[in-house]
């Protein structure tokens, strides 16, 4: 009897296989430096606040200054999740 011609299937495509996706392509440019920027800015803040006894950067935000330098590095943070 003859035997048949070995019959392979081709690769199943995925979902994930069939959507171009925009994860794929690196970072621009700017990115990175932009997120360092923000690190080093509210990093930059927060010493200065409490270099200057809370009379910079702002004073009359008193308490409110570490908040904002931790918010700004917090968005430097958040944009280490879409490095590449």
């Amino acid at each position: 009897m003859a035997k048949d011609k070995d019959r392979t299937k081709p690769a199943r495509k995925t979902r994930a296989d069939s959507v171009d996706t925009a994860g794929d392509q690196p970072n621009p440019v700017w990115f990175k430096p932009v997120m360092f920027g923000f690190m080093l800015i509210g990093l930059a803040w927060v010493i200065v606040f409490y270099i200057s006894q809370g009379t910079l950067p702002v004073p009359s935000l008193n308490s409110w200054n570490i908040l904002i330098g931790f918010g700004i590095m917090f968005i430097g943070f958040l944009m280490t999740t879409r490095w590449r």
